[in-house]
Order: structure tokens, then C-alpha cells, then sequence
């Protein structure tokens, strides 16, 4: 059995890898791919001996030629995509973010028997194109966002069609509590401190805003063949039990587990080997604390914005993504405030700019379009 790992430097990435040396021995490491840093794929290349290797910054490459052996063989761009056309994996594992990782995610899925899905933009951006592939390419698809695999590994055991509503639960990140207008001097560092989850700063800040939660809900959408009418959010700080179900009988099924993505990571790679997780139990006498809230507007404006928006538009979602992306990029580099997030994401989101999108050419050109349009207008100003 073999692996790619796309993003094998970022958080999930690494995690897998170390996962894989713990567990799996014999699955065999065939693809290492990373955006920039050359440093950690070398530490990885040394460690984990990977067959193929492919760095997408093309400045440092001669680093890379220069700290590894022959072993390995360095792809550039076409060999990439002519090994993923010409050879067969059984395990993917996409965790690139940003909504470029399109440009790949159509050749993995072929490539691959099993994709562990990261990259939240993927299916944000392309979801509406899921019901053009057939039952088998779809089942291909395994979510490791807490959320999406704590459904997906119910809904493969249970009939959905006596469901009356799925909630995803959200932590309510480093700002809980406190009103959206009270934070436009908060900084970058608080606002990418997660209080539970050690994730990579995007994902931070969209967990403080809420944008991540108004992410996952196009996602269990998309992924789960799921109305927006049913899909629900509520704030749980304690980030424990990850989805809950609520049926027209009035049952409700809560899945729990530890606020580690090792176990969504574990039960990916375990699919076809028969591997034993040491890991300590979930406890629900040490976990005794459980909290839920509804979300507060006043503290969360993002998630109002998305729940008025029409949301089976897929130009709209599109929208909310790269408007997204865009403010928490400017205020990474405090060129805006953190309470200016949410204007930037209101005022792109309600540009004019339709566009038909048949296929993930068209999604690209979209993107290109709607950076092209916001540059242009120079919605950092205000």
C-alpha cells in the first residue's frame, strides 16, 4: 500500500506523516509535496524516504538538489501531473490550502483509491460540481475536518432520511463572549490563538470570526447531499462533541471525540489495515463539562451575512471564500483591523459578477476574475 501527501509541510501534513511512522510501517511513502519550505522537506526526505518529491517555489529548488540524495526524484510541474495521470495510489492525502489546490484535486481524485480531504476551498469552490461525477469517484472522497468526519463516519452506518437536523458545532475561538465592534484592536497573534485546536493561522482567524463554521456548512451541504435548511450551528467552547444529530422522532446522536485531528488522520490511513490506536479513552466523567449557546449576531456579524445570503449560488459562496481569504490576508500584514474582516467580506461579497461554472477551469478563471475586481476597487480602503 502507498501514500501521496499534498501539503506534507503544513500541520496536517506533518501529522499524517508522524502517524504513518507510528502505526503503518507498510504503507509505503510514494509523494511528498510542498508549497515553500524546503527546510521541513528536507527533514522529511531524510526521514520518511519518499520515491518522488515536488516543491512548488521554484527559487528553492537548487536547495533542494543540493541536501538530498539520489534516492529521491525531484518533479517539476509536468512530471507531477504525468506521474498522476500514468500511475495508480491507494491513499491521497490533500491538505494544501487556498483554492489553487484546485488545479490538482480533479487529477488526485483519478489517481487515487482513497482521498483524505483537507482543503477546505475544494469543496467550497467545487462542490456544486460533485453530482457530475459518478457514485464510485464520490465515494472516494474520505473528510478529515473534525466535523465532516464525525458525520461521515455516522451517515456510513445510519439512514439520513429521518433527519430533521444535523448542527455543527463551533468553539467560538479566543473572543467568546465578547462583542464584534469591542475587537478592532486585537492582534493578529491573539486572533490566531486557538484555545483548544493547534491550527495553522488562516484557520485560526477564521475559527475567532466564525467564517470556518460558515465554511463547513457549504461543506456537510456538498459532501453530504444535505439542504442548508437543515444544516444548523451552535457554539460548544469546549469543541468535545463535534456534530449532532436531531431526528424527526426526537433523538439526538452527539459524536464525541478528542479535539485532536490524529483520530480523523488514524481512521483515514486505518481504512484497510488492521492497526490498534494507543490512545487514551474519552472520558465523559474527566469531560464533564459540556456547554452549548446559540451564536450571538453581536459577536459573530459573519455568520448573519452568510445565513442572508443565497447560499445555493455557487458564485455567491465563491465570493464569501476569496473575500474571506482576502481580509485575513490584509490583516495578517496590518494593513486593515481585525473588526474590518467583516466589512471587506460584506462588500465583496455583494459585487455583481455572475459567471457559469461548468467545471474547475471555469472555477479558476472565476477566482482570477473576482481578484482582478477587488484589486481593481481596492476594497482595502475604507
Amino acid at each position: 500500500m502507498n501514500i501521496n501527501i499534498y501539503g506534507s509541510t503544513g500541520i496536517i501534513g506533518s501529522k499524517t506523516l508522524k502517524i504513518l511512522n507510528d502505526y503503518f510501517p507498510k504503507i509505503k511513502i510514494n509523494l511528498l509535496c510542498a508549497d515553500k519550505n524546503v527546510n521541513k522537506l528536507i527533514k522529511q526526505i531524510h526521514l520518511y524516504s519518499p520515491k518522488f518529491v515536488y516543491l512548488n517555489n521554484k527559487k528553492k529548488l537548487s536547495i533542494l538538489k543540493k541536501n538530498i540524495n539520489s534516492t529521491t526524484k525531484i518533479l517539476d510541474y509536468n512530471e507531477l501531473v504525468y506521474y498522476l495521470k500514468e500511475t495508480k495510489s491507494d491513499l491521497s492525502l490533500l491538505a494544501i490550502s487556498g483554492y489553487k489546490s484546485l488545479n490538482y484535486f480533479e487529477i488526485i481524485l483519478k489517481n487515487t483509491h482513497s482521498l483524505g480531504l483537507v482543503s477546505k476551498e475544494t469543496i467550497v469552490s467545487a462542490g456544486h460540481l460533485f453530482n457530475n461525477y459518478n457514485k464510485l469517484i464520490k465515494n472516494k472522497i474520505f473528510p478529515l475536518d473534525s466535523e465532516h468526519f464525525s458525520i461521515f463516519n455516522y451517515l456510513n452506518k445510519n439512514n439520513i432520511n429521518d433527519l430533521a437536523k444535523l448542527t455543527l458545532t463551533a468553539s467560538g475561538g479566543p473572543f467568546l463572549g465578547k462583542k464584534y465592534s469591542s475587537l478592532s484592536n486585537i492582534s493578529f497573534k491573539k486572533a490566531s490563538s486557538h484555545p483548544n485546536w493547534k491550527m495553522g493561522y488562516k484557520n485560526s482567524i477564521d475559527s475567532a470570526t466564525l467564517s470556518n463554521k460558515c465554511l463547513e456548512l457549504v461543506e456537510a451541504h456538498y459532501l453530504f447531499n444535505l439542504p442548508f435548511e437543515k444544516l444548523n450551528v451552535i457554539i460548544h467552547p469546549q469543541s468535545k462533541i463535534h456534530s449532532i444529530f436531531e431526528y424527526k422522532n426526537y433523538i439526538y446522536n452527539m459524536i464525541a471525540f478528542y479535539n485532536d485531528m490524529t483520530i480523523p488522520i488514524y481512521h483515514f490511513l486505518n481504512q484497510d489495515q488492521n492497526s490498534t490506536l494507543k490512545y487514551n479513552k474519552f472520558s465523559l466523567v474527566k469531560n464533564s463539562e459540556y456547554k452549548f449557546m446559540d451564536v450571538k449576531f453581536s459577536e459573530f456579524p459573519i455568520l448573519k451575512l452568510f445565513n442572508e445570503m443565497d447560499k445555493y449560488e455557487p458564485t455567491n459562496i465563491i465570493k464569501f471564500n476569496v473575500a474571506n481569504e482576502f481580509a485575513v490576508n490584509l490583516f495578517k500584514n496590518n494593513i486593515i483591523k481585525y473588526t474590518d474582516i467583516y466589512k471587506i467580506v460584506a462588500k465583496i461579497t455583494s459585487l455583481n459578477l455572475n459567471y457559469k461554472l461548468k467545471s474547475i477551469k471555469d472555477i479558476l478563471e472565476y477566482h482570477e476574475l473576482l481578484e482582478r475586481k477587488i484589486l481593481l476597487k481596492n476594497l482595502s480602503n475604507f
